[in-house]
């Protein structure tokens, strides 16, 4: 099979949670550890700093990536999902896995996928295991993927657990209170080792937390709470300057109030990180981390400014939890334009009225839908939409959503592009194109 037939056959053989839900949806270990048994376990192979959370966690692993490779580390970074490519999800100092690679590792496999019968997520965390190993990697930043406790991810024993924080999101399979999604995103505290968590204001899950770090006998580290960052100011072009406190004046790439928050969080963790080996990182690493995360890991897709004039600005956010931190920006950000063009998909296992009530009023929407089995359909999205009271037209794909956004849209307007990844995995071909 060539690299389109070996993607095909894995989107086939192994459902993939990203494209069709809770059908393939597999809790449990038990086939992630007996990949890694026939593998040679690369999962234990390297050091692995592990990070969960409801929202930030993609962010945070990159800008912990980075920093790292900028320290001279041969970093290996596990995300999910991809946005346009599927080799974005397993990369070495920044650079995807080769399609050869992926195409080779299926073949060389396909006894373990017939026997196991793993799911996507398991068999792409095996893929991501055994090719840090063979590239020989100094640190692998590794993203859980849903939840924590029983992720396919959570067979590492890391040298540092990072947790970002905790909202209602895939409630169905994580339980519908914050406390009980809190207990299956602490299933990654590990007994001894060291845990960062990047935001608890509530007390139930600060609760939860401690209970667990303390079971495992394990230090747990609140970033909110950890002398850090001294100021920080919002620039003009969107980016952020933080004053840190043992680093001097960081210039933050990526845009969004919500990564002061992921500022702290990965401050501490490289804080954390380098102390048992009594060095420190290099500041001259940490200032390049920040200031280059996209280019130096291919993050894309986090309040991401894709053209000016009219402004387009694309972000991933896709929960409860991340839209009320996105609204705040948005509303901000519109000040500085004539008029507002919302383009919007959701995945229909979200809660969608929930969302679409935190979205601006008074803007202009183009509710459209992912090529995805899990989207929901743009007509449905348009009638939750009105049930909000926000004003505009269904649009069958994407593309034909930006396509009208655009050509409504003055040089003074601004186009807003969400409300899911796959929404953003349509778009960036169309929107990056010169």
């Amino acid at each position: 099979m060539n690299y389109a037939e070996t993607l095909q056959y894995l989107y086939v053989r192994t459902p993939a949670f990203h494209r069709v839900g809770a059908g393939a949806y597999k809790p449990g270990l038990e086939r992630s550890r007996a990949l890694d048994d026939a593998l040679g376990q690369p999962a234990h192979a390297y050091p692995v700093i592990h990070v969960a959370g409801t929202n930030g966690k993609g962010s945070v692993s990159h800008l912990l990536a980075a920093t790292l490779q900028a320290h001279g580390l041969r970093t290996g970074l596990y995300t999910s999902p991809h946005l346009i490519d599927f080799s974005e999800r397993i990369r070495v100092d920044g650079l995807p896995i080769p399609q050869q690679r992926v195409v080779d590792f299926v073949a060389e496999n396909a006894h373990l996928i017939d026997q196991l019968e793993p799911s996507f997520f398991e068999l792409t965390s095996a893929m991501a295991f055994d090719y840090f190993r063979r590239c020989g990697v100094d640190i692998a930043v590794i993203e859980t993927g849903l939840g924590g406790r029983l992720d396919s991810t959570n067979i590492v024993t890391p040298c540092l657990s990072v947790i970002t924080n905790v909202s209602l999101d895939h409630t169905q399979y994580l339980g519908d209170t914050l406390a009980q999604i809190a207990a299956e995103k602490a299933g990654i505290i590990k007994p001894g080792v060291p845990v960062v968590v990047g935001e608890a204001k509530n007390e139930d899950v600060r609760r939860v937390f401690c209970d667990k770090a303390e079971a495992c006998d394990s230090p747990v580290f609140w970033a909110e709470e950890e002398d850090v960052l001294r100021r920080v100011r919002p620039l003009p072009d969107g980016r952020w300057e933080f004053e840190s406190t043992e680093f001097g004046t960081l210039i933050g790439e990526l845009g969004g109030s919500f990564q002061v928050a992921n500022a702290r969080t990965v401050l501490t963790a490289l804080n954390i990180f380098f102390h048992p080996v009594l060095r420190k990182i290099l500041p001259e690493a940490v200032r390049q981390g920040f200031a280059h995360v996209v280019e130096m890991t291919g993050l894309a897709g986090r309040w991401q400014t894709i053209a000016h004039r009219p402004t387009i600005i694309c972000d991933s956010g896709h929960n409860v939890g991340a839209w009320t931190r996105l609204r705040p920006l948005l509303d901000e950000t519109a000040k500085r334009h004539a008029r507002l063009h919302m383009v919007v998909g959701m995945s229909s296992d979200k809660d969608i009225a929930t969302v679409l009530r935190l979205m601006p009023p008074h803007a202009t929407y183009y509710f459209t839908q992912a090529d995805t089995d899990r989207a929901l359909s743009a007509d449905e999205l348009s009638r939750l939409g009105a049930d909000a009271r926000l004003t505009g037209k269904a649009y069958a794909t994407v593309p034909e959503a930006i396509r009208a956004a655009q050509a409504a849209a003055t040089t003074d307007d601004m186009i807003f592009v969400g409300g899911s990844h796959f929404v953003l995995a349509d778009a960036l071909p169309l929107l990056t194109q010169n």
